[in-house]
């Protein structure tokens, strides 16, 4: 006997409806720093805007000289992050209160950039270094658009892009040197190490001379905690770092993501459904003849 259309409708409805009771997994619980994790401190009442950083990024990275801030087209001043430059040193100036800020990839303890690549071309590796795969990505660009603090850059000028950021001098690393960054600074405004070490040094800082700083290191819990931490005698967001909470960037998009999937079950599920009634009425078909 075959399968009635009201059986069929039934079918449906049964597993549409047990498709929309499916609940997503409960959240991750949020990553935390790994034991070995490596980072860096940056200190905004030591740097003195040299710029040595970027240059010596540049070189260690083999980057194409970014001149469109300079008259002369001479001196290598990127003013922001972009394909060929991983680091800038950015100035706030405002009246008699100035601070200049690096900026460069946070190595974000739970990365928005890492949760929004759909295929793994960029992750945390070793030491907690985010690290970007180029024969993994796709050029899809979500990984711009989920970075809260707006690090990674796609290479649009070329024919073969390459998404752009920091990745910690990873090659230096592997060979027993720092970064380049770090290497170089004259006044060791931002200086290398592990990420518990350096948040050791950046509070003991705060508490050796608490007028000198605002009270907080940026990166400790903000966004989830980041591997490259702040100290800063202006408020951190005049100076270009985001308010974040201490809540991880890719709790909202793993949230939204989970909502859309669980959105396509009900559906999917509905079709399935079908599919077995389409299935089985054929074989009732070909069996009459």
């Amino acid at each position: 006997m075959g399968i009635t259309r009201r059986a069929a409708l039934q079918a449906m409805l049964t597993a549409g409806a047990s498709a929309a009771g499916v609940r997503p997994a409960a959240a991750a619980v949020v990553p935390a720093p790994p034991a070995d994790a490596l980072g860096l401190l940056y200190d905004a009442t030591l740097c003195i805007g040299c710029k040595t950083c970027t240059v010596a990024c540049r070189d260690a990275n083999g980057l194409e000289p970014d001149t469109t801030a300079s008259p002369d087209r001479l001196y290598n001043a990127p003013v922001d992050l972009s394909p060929r430059a991983k680091t800038v040193i950015k100035l706030y100036a405002k009246g008699a209160v100035r601070s200049y800020v690096k900026a460069q990839c946070m190595h974000c303890v739970d990365p928005a950039c890492a949760s929004g690549c759909m295929l793994g071309a960029l992750r945390k590796r070793e030491h907690g270094i985010v690290t970007y795969d180029p024969d993994l990505c796709i050029g899809c660009r979500y990984c711009e658009v989920a970075c809260p603090f707006g690090v990674p850059k796609f290479e649009f000028a070329k024919a073969a892009p390459k998404i752009v950021k920091c990745e910690l001098c990873r090659e230096r690393l592997a060979s027993g040197k720092e970064p380049a960054c770090t290497e170089v600074c004259p006044r060791n405004a931002v200086v290398f190490g592990r990420r518990a070490e350096l948040l050791t040094e950046a509070k003991r800082r705060i508490a050796e001379t608490p007028g000198r700083y605002v009270p907080k290191v940026y990166g400790e819990t903000d966004g989830g905690g980041t591997q490259v931490l702040y100290l800063s005698h202006v408020p951190f967001d005049t100076i270009g770092l985001p308010a974040l909470g201490d809540e991880p960037a890719p709790q909202l998009s793993r949230s939204i993501q989970h909502g859309v999937y669980r959105g396509f079950v009900a559906p999917a599920a509905l079709y399935a459904a079908l599919g077995i009634v389409m299935v089985r009425n054929r074989r009732r078909d070909d069996s009459a003849r």
